[in-house]
């Protein structure tokens, strides 16, 4: 996987939203990225994790910051949202509808695949296994091979929560206009490059 983008080019209802979609697995640094774009174009910040923590939050859970996904808490909330969809639905409702309001930069791992075509720009960032664990590893202070472990298995069940729901798997990556290998880029180039994508769709009247 590298850098890329597809062919798919906004229709005309899609103009002037001023709408970014960021995705990306667990250590790629999208929600970073998404709040510097929110921040640099005075954009509102979303987070599709963000929202499905308050879901967990209001039925009991204990809910933390960065790294409860991986801890065990936070799967066993994905264990229930295996089995019962609707807060996943809930959200990602919720996150279509500021989508078609626009003016936002959505973090989701589902935004992409469900926002109606045509509608902002679409970005993938991609990071190997190796480099997501060693993030991890440095920011909840746990091993680098404690930190794959949990990324693997934080993996294989979100893939299956959304193939079960959608019918699409994560790892196709046909909805997006960009993709961004970040295993070597600093965030500040990672970010130069979104922009760059962004300044080119606003000289076209597209953003």
């Amino acid at each position: 996987m590298r850098p890329g983008s597809s062919s798919r080019r906004p229709r005309p209802e899609g103009r002037g939203r001023q709408v970014i979609c960021i995705s990306g697995l667990t250590g790629t640094g999208k929600s970073t990225i998404g709040r510097e774009l929110a921040r640099h174009y005075g954009l509102r910040y979303v987070s599709g994790g963000d929202a499905l923590k308050e879901k967990a939050r209001e039925l009991g859970y204990r809910v933390s910051g960065p790294g409860w996904w991986e801890r065990p808490e936070g799967m066993r909330f994905m264990e229930r949202r295996l089995e019962d969809p609707s807060f996943d639905r809930e959200v990602d409702a919720w996150l279509v509808e500021l989508g078609r309001e626009g003016k936002v930069v959505i973090d989701s791992w589902t935004i992409s695949w469900l926002l109606d075509e045509g509608i902002g720009l679409r970005v993938w960032l991609y990071a190997s296994p190796e480099v997501r664990a060693r993030r991890v590893a440095q920011r909840d202070g746990i091993s680098v091979e404690e930190a794959l472990e949990a990324l693997r298995a934080k993996d294989a069940r979100t893939r299956e929560i959304y193939r079960r729901i959608y019918g699409f798997d994560l790892w196709d990556l046909r909805p997006y206009d960009l993709i961004i290998d970040t295993d070597n880029l600093s965030q500040e180039e990672v970010l130069a490059a979104i922009r760059a994508v962004v300044e080119a769709m606003r000289a076209r009247g597209e953003f």
